[in-house]
């Protein structure tokens, strides 16, 4: 009898297991929409994790800020509504100016520069996060960010009071270092801040004015080379606890291979970005003379305001990067 009741318990409990253990489903946000690379990116990594884990986990992606605002996307992941995120690292500048480094002017300007700078600051940014209950799993840069305008840029007397789509806190100081006047836009809504008149111009990707189809709103685009930023993509502790030790390890290996193949991503698709621009009818050139010296006051300037408010640990991650740079 007792080995009938043991029998009994024993199959119970097996069959108990077998039905609680389910297959975990995951919902992450993005703010950019499907016709960005790193969204494609993005989606190709979530089907690599299903497939790598046999469907024990996936990742339901939404684009476009259809399912939280981009300023949102961070603390909705900490809280636990959704359990992973992406984001253009330097929207959280307010946090760390570490987050900001990326868009310092004349720090990264290749794309070799750009990952080692990220190399040399992942680090405390893993920290950073890691405080807050998140785990960074992978970051991509954009291709180097320039100029459009609605008219050839060749005076620096043009960005008085010009109106400049600024997607963070530190492209809106640059921009008022021009004498410009910075507006916060949203990616998706760029054409509608130009049909409308907020804006006049913005500093950007040649991805993103390819995706927007700048050549409906703009003639010019000055290829300044300014910067490189970053988008990243993380998930939360909890929900990563939350995987077996064979899905978590999956789960980083897939992490490993976006970042790779999203980085090539980017080269591919600012050359392609670069050509559909042309054909299109925007006239691409590099900036003049007079222009570059305005710029590089521009950036000079920003890059004494980030000393001012960076901590050791920020300022030392940068000397890392230059060192290993210039070795």
């Amino acid at each position: 009898m007792r080995k009938t009741i043991t029998t009994s318990l024993l199959l119970a409990t097996a069959c108990g297991l077998t039905v609680t253990a389910h297959a975990a489903e995951w919902t992450m946000a993005t703010p950019y929409g499907d016709a960005s690379f790193h969204t494609q990116n993005t989606k190709q990594f979530a089907e690599d994790v299903a497939e790598a884990t046999d469907g024990e986990l996936t990742i339901t992606v939404h684009s476009g800020g259809s399912l939280v605002a981009h300023g949102e996307i961070k603390p909705s992941v900490r809280r636990g509504t959704i359990d992973a995120g992406e984001v253009f690292l330097s929207v959280l500048s307010n946090d760390d100016p570490i987050f900001e480094v990326d868009t310092l002017p004349g720090v990264a300007g290749s794309y070799d520069d750009a990952y080692a700078l990220w190399e040399a600051t992942k680090p405390m940014i893993t920290e950073l996060f890691a405080y807050e209950g998140l785990i960074p799993l992978y970051a991509v840069a954009w291709p180097a960010q320039g100029i459009y305008t609605a008219e050839p840029l060749t005076d620096p007397e043009q960005f008085e009071g010009l109106r400049v789509r600024a997607p963070n806190i530190n492209t809106q100081r640059f921009v008022d270092n021009l004498g410009g006047s910075p507006t916060e836009t949203e990616e998706s809504d760029i054409p509608t801040a130009f049909s409308t008149g907020r804006v006049d111009a913005m500093i950007t990707s040649s991805s993103t004015g390819n995706s927007m189809a700048a050549w409906d709103y703009v003639t010019d685009y000055t290829n300044a080379n300014l910067w490189l930023p970053k988008n990243i993509v993380f998930i939360s502790q909890r929900s990563f606890d939350g995987l077996d030790e064979a899905t978590q390890e999956a789960l980083m290996e897939a992490a490993a291979e976006a970042e790779k193949r999203g980085w090539e991503m980017s080269r591919e698709d600012n050359d392609a970005s670069l050509a559909k621009l042309e054909e299109n009818g925007i006239a691409v050139s590099e900036p003049n003379d007079v222009i570059s010296e305005a710029l590089q006051a521009a950036g000079d300037e920003l890059f004494e305001d980030w000393q001012s408010r960076a901590d050791d640990e920020a300022k030392q991650a940068l000397e890392s990067y230059r060192e290993q740079r210039d070795s």
